[in-house]
């Protein structure tokens, strides 16, 4: 794969699929073998579970590889982990007989460690009744500490990457505790945690909820190109705009789902179609002029057309109460290349029925 970072949309989608694609699908299958010799049951099945239904969380972070130059593999192979983690805890916590804060914690206590080569692995299911994976999670966990303590330059974005991962660790404590708790918690933590005036509690809850800022900080740093200040930018211009996009996206198509399975879906909590309307224009015209001050500002813009074109093609969205209209809406707001983007999706999805 050539080391410049592409400027059109049909030159990115090049290397997404002759590239990316292909080495983000290498990956899955590896853990996918390990996740299917997890001898506990219940933990097999989740770890297989969220491999086979969130593996687009991998194939839209391996994007950002390409910002990693000829260490591209490296931060394939980065991404998939972590986004590995993450997802399986998801799944573990979401479909957990616990509710048990400090279960949830511990849990996420390995995607920390993940983040800091020299932290030594626990035992992470202490606290809690399916303990046996074989090994699955503490490896996913040495894999990422072994490519960032291979990373020259990884100390500039350290301190950066583990804010962002505390965020997302606490967001997924409170969110998954006993239903009652749920709102006074997130609500109480925004409070102590949000300097920003625009946001509300779910929003702020959203923007904590992406590994995107991760993804991008750790990809730069693999090409040699990260310093002290250009991790800052990177901070802003992710958080909270860009990450809240991501996940308020992610949220708006799986509303009936989670109202299925009585899961806490961000959403819900605008007053009408027009408010979650509006903030969602809000979060595209603020991410957009966010990423301006970024390095590769056009890969920056790209990212975000193409989180607004992937979740719009997503066949969910025609079940959705004004779901149609809302597509459309938000495609005009976001131009052209989100419109390309969001074809292309479609097309994928028909050709590969997916």
């Amino acid at each position: 794969m050539s080391n410049h970072v592409p400027t059109s949309s049909v030159s990115l989608m090049w290397k997404v699929y002759l590239h990316i694609f292909p080495q983000v699908r290498q990956e899955l299958a590896y853990w996918k073998s390990r996740a299917e010799q997890i001898p506990n049951k219940e933990l097999r099945i989740q770890a297989l579970a969220s491999i086979s239904s969130k593996r687009f969380h991998c194939q839209g972070g391996g994007v950002y590889a390409i910002l990693a130059n000829e260490k591209w593999r490296e931060s394939i192979r980065f991404i998939v982990a972590y986004q590995t983690i993450s997802d399986y805890l998801d799944n573990l916590c979401d479909r957990s007989t616990s509710l048990d804060p400090s279960d949830f914690r511990l849990l996420h206590q390995s995607m920390l460690d993940a983040l800091s080569p020299q932290s030594s692995v626990k035992n992470y299911y202490r606290l809690r009744d399916d303990q046996d994976d074989g090994g699955y999670l503490t490896d996913l966990v040495k894999t990422c500490q072994m490519t960032l303590g291979n990373a020259n330059g990884y100390q500039h974005i350290q301190g950066t990457v583990l804010e962002l991962c505390k965020l997302y660790g606490d967001l997924q404590v409170h969110k998954h505790v006993d239903y009652d708790e749920r709102i006074p918690r997130l609500s109480s933590w925004f409070e102590n945690k949000n300097d920003n005036p625009q946001l509300n509690w779910y929003e702020f809850s959203a923007a904590a909820g992406s590994t995107l800022g991760i993804f991008c900080l750790v990809s730069y740093t693999l090409g040699g190109k990260m310093s002290p200040e250009m991790a800052s930018d990177i901070y802003r211009g992710y958080f909270p705009y860009m990450q809240g996009l991501h996940i308020l996206l992610d949220y708006y198509i799986d509303q009936n789902e989670d109202q299925t399975e009585a899961d806490l879906n961000f959403c819900t909590y605008y007053d009408s179609q027009s408010h979650l309307q509006e903030r969602l224009q809000y979060f595209i015209n603020e991410t957009h002029h966010h990423v301006q001050h970024l390095p590769d500002q056009r890969f920056h813009e790209m990212v975000q057309h193409g989180l607004v074109g992937l979740y719009l093609g997503d066949r969910k969205v025609q079940d959705l109460n004004g779901g149609k209209d809302m597509r459309k809406i938000l495609l005009d707001t976001s131009g052209g290349q989100a419109k390309f983007f969001h074809w292309n999706t479609r097309l994928y999805y028909k050709f590969t029925g997916k």
